[in-house]
């Protein structure tokens, strides 16, 4: 069974959909005033990881994640820029649909604005505010009276009775720390700061708190009530604890019933920060010459409830870790033998049985990563000893390429292209390579060759005969 270790209570629990085989999935998604770092696409990995293990169990997940395209940041930004909220936070949405695909990560089924969610939003606030939940302040804007919430902190592990409740005056930011916590606000009444960023609503002239927009987004698309909601720990508190604190004044049942978060990404030991020049975006790691598909096998080969040391070493690691992967399912691909020996199908057939056992063991085990690739690397160092005696044949070649297209039907990471798959042109001047070769003018082969490789193509001289794959 799937254990899962819920922020909420502090333990493993089994999970349990609401129902049946049916999972509501909500994680909190980019604030579109730049391009995310490497850090937070840490939290994207995970939450892809887990959904398509999920999937990978036969669950049916509705995935949800919002689109912040009005908060403090994106005003402030867009103002430097001088353009318009739409047009600034459009740049940097897009960007982070280009950067989730190349990282491989499944896209969520919805993708909802919170600026597409203005109705719902005030509807929650008049809703909190005919309960005596909220009230507005003497500059307009409607806050919610943490005092009125029983459980607030509960989340966070926060000693409810150093919480500081009745503020009035406006809170100009959506974030706080723990030592400056406050009744926070459901909707901002405008100023000038906020130029033509506005709605005019039976609230007031104003926009919605950062906290609203998630509760209003999740609720319409998972119900009042849903399975699991993801993010990164920075966002226990205050937001995810906003979040329950006004979803359950409004609703008056249960917001969530499991909270996973993931731990920070450090870079280099430390923080990532701008001022220790280790602030990298997706790109800057790409501009370097690292391949996609490395970076996100870094991101999630830690435990997520781990701290994670991003470094270019690892990186490098990574991508030496999917080579060996990927070498074995050319290898496997590239076998042609059709009688083998019965005893070697056999014992492959068992290795297939233990490995998937192991590796679902250790995913059941709250998404046991570094357990369930050592059983990956384990079947694949079986295997190559295997191709290496010449035992295995194409039947038990399939038996273990289909192992690796299941579990990396979790990971995401590995590559099972054929030849068939290269561009005719390409296929064509490996086949006039091997041509010269055997006609033994190595020279002339050897300059098709380097041709291969400044298209990307790496070719290789093998028992099995000429194999290739694709180059940064």
């Amino acid at each position: 069974m799937l254990t899962l270790y819920n922020t909420l209570t502090r333990k493993l629990e089994g999970f349990k959909p609401l129902k049946g085989k049916k999972v509501g999935l909500y994680s909190c998604g980019p604030t579109c005033y730049d391009y995310p770092h490497i850090g937070n696409y840490r939290a994207y990995v995970f939450v892809d990881l887990l959904k398509r293990y999920l999937l990978y169990k036969g669950y049916k997940v509705k995935h949800i994640m919002n689109i912040t395209d009005v908060d403090d940041k994106t005003i402030r930004n867009s103002q430097k820029e001088g353009v318009s909220l739409k047009d600034f936070t459009r740049k940097y949405e897009q960007a982070f649909f280009d950067d989730i695909k190349t990282l491989h990560i499944l896209p969520a089924n919805k993708y909802p604005m919170a600026t597409g969610h203005i109705k719902e939003m005030v509807a929650i606030t008049k809703a909190l505010m005919k309960k005596g939940i909220a009230y507005k302040g003497e500059d307009g804007s409607i806050y919610y009276d943490i005092g009125k919430f029983n459980d607030y902190g509960k989340l966070a592990n926060i000693d409810t009775s150093k919480l500081k409740a009745g503020a009035s005056g406006r809170v100009k930011k959506d974030e706080y720390s723990k030592d400056d916590v406050q009744d926070f606000a459901l909707w901002k009444s405008w100023t000038k700061d906020d130029g033509a960023v506005f709605w005019q609503t039976e609230l007031g002239k104003g926009r919605p708190g950062w906290h609203l927009e998630c509760s209003a987004m999740s609720t319409k698309n998972l119900g009042k009530t849903f399975d699991i909601h993801c993010g990164g720990i920075d966002l226990i508190f205050p937001h995810h604890q906003n979040e329950i604190a006004q979803s359950e004044g409004w609703t008056g049942k249960k917001f969530v019933n499991y909270w996973l978060h993931n731990e920070w990404l450090l870079v280099n030991g430390q923080k990532m920060s701008k001022s220790l020049g280790n602030f990298y975006t997706l790109r800057d790691v790409l501009a370097k010459g690292y391949s996609p598909v490395a970076v996100r096998y870094l991101l999630l080969s830690t435990h997520y409830r781990q701290q994670l040391n991003f470094t270019f070493e690892g990186v490098d690691a990574a991508k030496a870790a999917i080579e060996r992967l990927n070498e074995l399912i050319r290898r496997l691909q590239g076998l042609k033998n059709s009688d083998e020996n019965k005893k070697t199908l056999s014992t492959l057939k068992n290795e297939v049985k233990e490995g998937t056992r192991i590796f679902e063991a250790a995913m059941d085990d709250d998404l046991n990563i570094s357990e369930a690739l050592a059983a990956v690397f384990d079947f694949v160092k079986t295997v190559n000893a295997s191709v290496d005696s010449g035992a295995m044949g194409k039947e038990s070649a399939a038996e273990a390429l289909s192992f690796l297209k299941n579990v990396d039907s979790v990971l995401g990471v590995m590559s099972f292209a054929a030849e068939e798959d290269l561009p005719k042109e390409l296929t064509k001047l490996i086949e006039e390579r091997e041509r010269l070769r055997k006609e033994k003018k190595f020279a002339e082969a050897d300059k098709i060759r380097a041709k291969l490789q400044e298209k990307g193509i790496q070719l290789d001289d093998t028992p099995e005969g000429v194999k290739w794959k694709k180059i940064k």
